[in-house]
């Protein structure tokens, strides 16, 4: 490449507005695919700011055959259409620690949902009753999620970045037992994590992965707890010149794995109802430097290809921030 390639990276890894309902209802907390390239780890600008807008869409199905539960009912045949938008802010302190550097932020969405499908309602003895037809069009600000502490690592070796952080997802979106469609969880999340990311400065490869495990409080409407989940995110991408900035193409694959069994007076009518989903798809970024700003943009359609105890269908990313 005839031009150095040089970009630092502009977010950090705070995961935002969930798709879908929770492991209890064939999801959780964090979406695949939010942390999963080089935009989100360490910005490596002490002192400074990173604010970027996120949207994602997501479509799903459950096959009729597929039971769920969701908002307290046991549910099949579902389609889903979720939309999300999230405001996302963070700040890196001045000053090292433990020779990296410390970054902060929160993320709070707001989100559109319309889930409908066949239902029954659990009764007092466990046990589920009459079949009836259930639709639920909802939105309001979901479950808010932030980093008390991120840790970066920028000079570990040429162009690799290593970030140690927690994210925490807190639950004031608004939840409501016997609904399909709920913007909020009802449960706390605590997730720790660790980021890596190499970007070569001279030939633009890129490689990164972020993987963390998910801890998940009890939801006190349904009296259930969903089960602890390994998380894997990565992305190999080629960038390149154009005009002022610089283009990204690659792929984005992601596998989301429960390691334990959901428990609970609520989770007794599935057992320990493990979940999984993997999938893959194509990513596309910009990056356009504006004298010591950046713009970026990121936009990225991710496919579930195999899943259990889910739901299936596509994630749209779509990213646009700045750095100052």
């Amino acid at each position: 490449m005839k031009k150095t390639f040089l970009i630092t990276s502009p977010i950090c890894a705070l995961a935002v507005g969930t798709a879908a309902r929770a492991e209890e209802g064939g999801s959780g907390h964090y979406t695949p695919g939010a942390s999963s390239d080089f935009m989100d780890a360490f910005p490596n600008r002490p002192g400074g700011f990173t604010i970027i807008n996120y949207f994602n869409y997501y479509d799903a199905t459950t096959s009729t055959s597929r039971q769920l539960l969701f908002g307290g009912l046991l549910t099949a045949g579902l389609d889903a259409h979720v939309y999300s938008d999230t405001i996302a802010g963070w700040y890196q302190a001045p000053w090292d620690i433990l020779t990296g550097n410390l970054a902060i932020g929160i993320a709070i969405p707001y989100v559109w949902m319309d889930i409908s499908g066949t239902a029954q309602r659990i009764g007092i003895d466990g046990r589920p009753g009459q079949v009836f037809s259930a639709k639920s069009s909802v939105n309001g600000i979901s479950d808010i999620s932030f980093n008390p502490f991120m840790l970066g690592w920028t000079n570990l070796a040429k162009d690799l970045t290593i970030d140690d952080l927690v994210t925490v997802y807190a639950p004031p979106g608004e939840y409501q037992q016997g609904r399909l469609a709920n913007p909020g969880l009802g449960y706390w999340t605590i997730e720790p994590g660790i980021m890596a990311s190499w970007l070569s400065s001279t030939l633009g490869t890129e490689l990164s992965l972020y993987t963390a495990v998910d801890f998940n409080s009890k939801n006190p409407d349904t009296d259930y707890t969903s089960g602890t989940v390994f998380i894997l995110d990565g992305t190999i991408a080629q960038h390149l010149p154009l005009g002022k900035g610089f283009i990204g193409v690659g792929a984005n694959g992601f596998y989301n794995q429960q390691l334990t069994g959901d428990t609970g007076s609520g989770a007794l009518l599935l057992g320990s109802f493990k979940g999984m989903t993997a999938g893959v798809g194509p990513v596309l970024s910009y990056i356009l430097p504006m004298g010591k700003n950046q713009l970026f943009a990121e936009f990225k359609w991710l496919s579930e290809v195999s899943v259990e105890n889910r739901l299936k269908g596509d994630y749209i990313w779509f990213k646009l921030g700045i750095q100052f």
